[in-house]
């Protein structure tokens, strides 16, 4: 049976430790081939001009020219961008690029995995399959649109477009869906980790909504599914750069 190609990728970031632990994940998922490391976007740039690549693992905050800088200055068509950063300031701006991720250092191997399967499902078609009956979907396509998280003792399936919004309690959040209410021991950061991005945002320290059920903006308010929720100072204008960008977001 065919199989799919594997992902050419690079990886471009000041900090060598940093470099060697995304060149080591590279290593470690069969279908990424590693085709350089770079301490900087300016030669990470000379690079990809003769060297196409298909995915580029991008630092944010760089000397001389910025992972957000290089992003812009790449061709429409060019490769998809991961950016990886410890900065979440930057998670904003970065939505205002198309950027099919964003990884918050410390990396954990499973997030880096989560990101090149999405990498995968969006360059590569599926597989070629045998004439057996088909089965639900496994690949990591429809995985991205849900996610499992651990409610009563048991592993509950929730649906990313039915997450209406979710609000922080303490150590625990509360889920909004379209099927109810679920209380998980969970932080805005895991969760934010593991949801598409571009896709939702936080809008106050106790708050993080879908845009997809996004109704209306006010100056210290939102409604998202007829529900209405505040906005936070520290969060205002991030929820508008991102809403600038996702504008004809329906």
């Amino acid at each position: 049976m065919e199989t799919r190609r594997p992902l050419n990728c690079i990886v471009v970031d000041d900090e060598p430790l940093a470099r060697k632990v995304l060149a080591d994940f590279c290593g470690q998922v069969p279908f990424l081939a590693l085709q350089g490391q770079f301490g900087d976007a300016l030669a990470a740039a000379a690079f990809l001009q003769d060297n196409p690549v298909d995915v580029v693992f991008l630092d944010i905050q760089m000397p001389r020219l910025t992972g957000l800088q290089l992003a812009q200055l790449l061709p429409a068509g060019g490769p998809r961008i991961i950016f990886t950063t410890a900065h979440p300031d930057y998670a904003v701006q970065s939505y205002e690029l198309p950027a099919l991720d964003y990884l918050l250092k410390p990396i954990s191997f499973e997030r880096f995995v989560q990101a090149a399967h999405r990498a995968r499902a969006a360059l590569l078609p599926p597989a070629p399959t045998s004439t057996a009956p088909p089965e639900a979907p496994t690949d990591s396509a429809a995985a991205d649109e849900a996610l499992f998280v651990r409610h009563d003792s048991r592993l509950r399936r929730v649906l990313v477009d039915d997450i209406y919004y979710v609000e922080g309690q303490k150590e625990y959040l509360m889920y909004y869906t379209a099927t109810g209410k679920l209380l998980i021991l969970q932080s805005f950061r895991k969760l934010e980790e593991q949801l598409p991005a571009g896709r939702f945002v936080r809008i106050h320290k106790s708050y993080l909504i879908n845009l997809r059920h996004l109704e209306f903006v006010e100056r210290h308010r939102v409604q998202v599914h007829g529900t209405p929720l505040p906005i936070g100072e520290t969060y205002r204008e991030g929820l508008l750069e991102v809403l600038r960008y996702h504008g004809k977001f329906g």
